[in-house]
């Protein structure tokens, strides 16, 4: 496992920041089927997620896709959210029945909603609800489990005429950036970090975050990279199940 897991990572982190996100629902997936302490999955996928969607954020806003008029509302309500969830004292079974419900619906995500053939618009009054509700539960997903939220994020914001499929990567990395970074600071406060474990896994991802967000910036497919990850999600899901039932 001591050179396994970097391995994967740098995978994860290529195909994720290809597409604008962190990579924290495998990342946390992997940890999870490894049986790594549930007490620094989080810590772990929020760090790993603050690294690669630093690289992402310089990439897609260096070439003209991002817009803080976008991605601003979502991360207002976002940011108390993430802190909030990162001071919880959860159990085991919590978390993991919070990891399994979190990892079925990136299932469904990148499965039944990936195409985007459809989509809503929103106005006035209920397109200001959305946005800021949508903003407080992802980050409270960020800040509970590790997953930054943004692999929701993206193609909400295509679905309901927010922005563009770029705009809308580029918002990715930023809401991922930003809720990573303040729930590792709740969740260092409390003491669960590991720099040991943390900084090989920190390494590959560096190398896989660089080499993904800059294709991905200028010429990936954003609609359809992320199956290749949707399996390594179903198998953490199957180990999760096991342990809980």
């Amino acid at each position: 496992m001591e050179y396994l897991l970097p391995i994967l990572f740098l995978f994860v982190a290529f195909i994720y920041s290809s597409v604008g996100l962190g990579g924290g629902s495998s990342y946390t997936a992997l940890m999870a089927i490894f049986g790594i302490s549930y007490l620094i999955i989080p810590t772990t996928s929020l760090a790993l997620n603050l690294i690669v969607t630093s690289i992402g954020v310089i990439n897609f806003w260096r070439n003209g896709h991002g817009r803080l008029g976008l991605i601003g509302p979502f991360i207002l309500t976002s940011i108390p959210m993430a802190y909030l969830a990162g001071t919880l004292p959860l159990s085991e079974n919590i978390f993991q029945l919070l990891l399994l419900i979190t990892l079925m619906l990136v299932v469904i995500r990148i499965y039944f909603f990936n195409n985007l053939q459809f989509s809503f618009q929103l106005s006035g009054v209920k397109k200001w609800v959305f946005i800021l509700g949508l903003g407080a539960v992802l980050g409270f997903v960020a800040g509970a489990v590790g997953i930054g939220g943004g692999i929701y994020l993206v193609p909400l914001i295509i679905m309901f005429g927010l922005g563009s499929e770029k705009e809308a990567a580029a918002a990715g990395a930023m809401f991922i950036w930003v809720n990573s970074l303040v729930g590792l600071i709740a969740r260092s406060q409390a003491g669960m970090f590991d720099a040991g474990f943390i900084l090989p896994l920190a390494g590959a991802v560096i190398v896989g975050g660089f080499g993904g967000s800059y294709l991905g910036a200028v010429r990936f497919d954003a609609k359809t990279i992320q199956k290749v990850m949707g399996a390594v999600v179903i198998i953490a899901i199957i180990f999760l199940l096991r342990d809980i039932l």
